[in-house]
């Protein structure tokens, strides 16, 4: 079980190219995978989001690479015809002013085009130096989602453990709930009809109780959705869709058994189930 949330960083110095790779995520329901790398890497971008989607299903990733070359990779090449036709044109100008002089060469190194600045970058070859670092930010990051995913867990199963111990108890209370319901309508024949009252009536009327308002169903029901939960919890790496979804199956037969419910110690059981199931919820939202 992974978190949604975790971090890497890591700056290096590799091969006179100093690289910065950050790698952050929080919550989100689908893969919302954001790089920002440098335009020149545009070329490696798949390659990057193949490595991560590979590994991460959920969560909102920001992933960020920064290069700069300790040693410049400029080629500057000057275009001495476009510097020629300048220097004429503000000659030209000079005279019609009534102006004379030498024309100072910074003024004409400064025209657009006459000194041209140009990169070479070959992306695969910064890949090559980018992957050790990038592969070792990565893997601190999925270290990172693992470790708060293993706390994510043991949290889960404790509050599990609450939803058990509530199964169990209306497991416990079933037969003094259906008890109550036989009590009840005997002695309601007792008070309209006094003596004469017909035991296969009240059995009959007890046994349609018992239909109506037993809880069996649903506490089997939910000691199956628990068992279920309990297996995505140990089993299954990427569970949160599952969990949100059983908790909401779990929910149903709780609500059922407060609704059928006739005991107080029972509504306050019910009470602690579904507080234990809403934070099981709640804590699915940040797993993976």
């Amino acid at each position: 079980m992974n978190s949604m949330t975790g971090y890497g960083f890591k700056e290096a110095v590799v091969e006179n190219t100093q690289i910065s790779v950050e790698i952050k995520s929080v919550n989100n329901r689908f893969l919302d995978l954001n790089i920002n790398i440098p335009s020149f890497l545009n070329p490696i971008e798949s390659k990057i989001r193949k490595i991560v989607s590979e590994k991460v299903v959920r969560g909102k990733v920001d992933l960020t690479i920064r290069v700069k070359d300790m040693n410049s990779t400029a080629k500057v090449s000057a275009d001495t015809n476009a510097a020629k036709m300048y220097e004429s044109a503000i000659r030209e100008i000079s005279e019609s002013l009534g102006r004379s002089g030498d024309i100072p060469l910074g003024l004409i190194i400064n025209q657009d085009g006459v000194l041209n600045i140009t990169h070479e970058y070959d992306a695969e070859s910064y890949w090559a130096r980018i992957e050790p670092v990038f592969n070792e930010v990565f893997a601190s990051f999925l270290e990172d989602r693992k470790r708060e995913g293993e706390n994510l867990r043991k949290d889960l199963l404790q509050k599990l453990d609450t939803l058990d111990k509530c199964a169990a108890f209306f497991k416990e209370w079933q037969p003094k709930m259906e008890e109550k319901f036989r009590e009840q309508t005997t002695a309601k024949f007792k008070e309209l009809l006094g003596d004469s009252v017909d035991e296969n009536r009240i059995m009959t009327e007890v046994a349609a109780m018992i239909v109506k308002y037993t809880i069996n169903e649903e506490i089997v029901r939910l000691h199956s959705h628990l068992s279920v939960l309990r297996k995505e919890f140990i089993e299954n790496p990427v569970p949160g869709k599952r969990i949100d979804f059983i908790c909401q199956e779990a929910n149903r037969e709780i609500n059922t058994i407060g609704s059928k419910n006739q005991f107080t110690e029972v509504g306050a059981m019910v009470i602690n189930a579904k507080d234990a199931l809403e934070n099981i919820r709640e804590q699915s939202k940040n797993v993976e």
